[in-house]
């Protein structure tokens, strides 16, 4: 987009001092990002961001999420007497709507953040950053089970593993580019674990499991840390809704301890890392387990096997429709990427016993003084 058109979106926005330049910043896969630097070093620079509301498309609800987790953390911070809050928590900037986004002539929306300077974002995955996810996520989701306000799904049904069940029949009843029976195989040994995997939606219905404040996309990158490598936020709250905490735990766990990419053919380089399940548990249960209920961390491993098999049934889904949703390189793409998912949840459930003596070793090391909420 040209810059002039950026600026006039900015002109929209209250901002603090002149703009010197408008640049894209990162390699978001669902929104455009530009950094904004004003001329004055007093003044902040700013993130400027365009909205993909063909995903999140309810932009009010989405953004009046974010408002009230940032404005409840920031609330936090203050009663705990922090300093550099600017840097711990998002800021966002109201447009003259009044509100903290804005929607131009050609119906896109967008907002404004405060940058966050002399911080940085990691993509490595090793047992130090995962402890470190493991710690601020946990912490994250500690700071919001008193939010005093109801959040809606800014993506219904994001990780409701019953739905992708059903969507999984659907496919394999229409059949429609006729591929099912070369996955048949598959198929079938899917449906041997579809009752266990859609566990958590049965205890929700029976009130056991409650549906906390989630990240819901919990990645390495997704935290700022200082130059020192203390972590300072979380960040990228598009997806903070209510879900079950295995959502912030399975999901980080899938990408995280996978040996290989989700997509590698090579079934002898897929496998579950227990040194990263290990990491970053520690830090998740050392922030988490304050809040966490009985049956919230007995079914932590659950949780872990839960999105290696979510995701395998989503890309084989897709493949029988004829890969429709996903974007894929070649044609046995989604195919590749289900059976990877599949040899991954079977070495997930392969070291179910050593994750539940570890899990139980980490709880017996919480201080007592840790009140459940």
């Amino acid at each position: 987009m040209e810059e002039k058109n950026l600026l006039q979106i900015l002109s929209h926005f209250d901002i603090n001092g002149k703009v010197q330049s408008v640049k894209p910043l990162g390699n978001g896969l669902i929104n455009d990002t530009y950094k904004v630097e004003t001329e004055d070093k007093n003044t902040p620079d700013y993130v400027l961001q365009r909205i993909n509301n063909a995903i999140f498309t309810d932009v009010e609800l989405l953004q009046n999420n974010i408002k009230q987790v940032t404005c409840h953390i920031r609330k936090k911070l203050e009663e705990k007497g922090e300093n550099d809050i600017e840097r711990k928590v998002l800021t966002f900037i109201k447009a003259d709507t009044n509100k903290t986004y804005l929607q131009d002539a050609d119906g896109k929306y967008w907002r404004v953040s405060q940058f966050i300077p002399d911080a940085q974002t990691f993509e490595t995955v090793n047992a130090e950053y995962s402890y470190a996810a493991g710690l601020a996520f946990g912490e994250f989701e500690a700071s919001l089970v008193d939010l005093p306000e109801q959040l809606g799904e800014t993506i219904p049904n994001f990780h409701n593993m019953e739905l992708r069940i059903n969507q999984l029949h659907e496919a394999v009843e229409k059949d429609p580019v006729k591929r099912l029976e070369t996955v048949k195989e598959m198929v079938t040994e899917i449906e041997k674990h579809a009752f266990e995997m859609c566990k958590a939606e049965r205890l929700y219905r029976e009130g056991k499991l409650p549906k906390r404040i989630c990240h819901c996309d919990t990645k390495v990158n997704n935290m700022m840390f200082d130059k020192d490598g203390n972590i300072l936020c979380v960040i990228d709250l598009d997806t903070v809704m209510p879900s079950f905490i295995f959502s912030d735990y399975g999901d980080f766990l899938r990408t995280g301890a996978n040996f290989t990419s989700e997509d590698d053919p090579d079934m002898s380089r897929v496998g579950f890392n227990m040194d990263i399940f290990r990491a970053f548990t520690k830090g998740y249960l050392t922030s988490a387990s304050r809040f966490l209920l009985p049956i919230e961390i007995e079914n932590l491993p659950y949780a872990a096997a839960l999105f290696p098999f979510m995701q395998c049934v989503r890309f084989l889904t897709d493949y029988i429709n004829g890969d429709i949703y996903y974007k894929i390189k070649y044609k046995e793409h989604n195919l590749d990427r289900a059976k990877n998912q599949l040899h991954l949840f079977n070495s997930v459930c392969e070291h179910n016993k050593d994750m539940v003596h570890f899990i139980e070793d980490c709880i017996s090391q919480q201080p007592k003084e840790y009140e459940k909420i």
